[in-house]
């Protein structure tokens, strides 16, 4: 099964306009989370941080 190319402008306006502000907020809240990891090291900032890692990586590269 062939996948066609990702299109942003087939999706409605308030999906793109959410798509856009996740896009811009994910990267400050993974740094804040990184910097909490490294002082104060819980099970759940780990896991909140590798989820907002995965969240990252799928947003830049249209994959969501």
């Amino acid at each position: 099964m062939k996948r066609g190319r990702y299109n942003p402008y087939l999706l409605p306006p308030w999906l793109r306009k959410t798509r856009f502000y996740c896009r811009n907020i994910i990267l400050p809240l993974s740094c804040f989370q990184f910097i909490r990891v490294i002082i104060v090291p819980t099970t759940l900032d780990v896991v909140l941080l590798l989820i907002f890692i995965l969240l990252w990586y799928l947003l830049f590269t249209d994959i969501i």
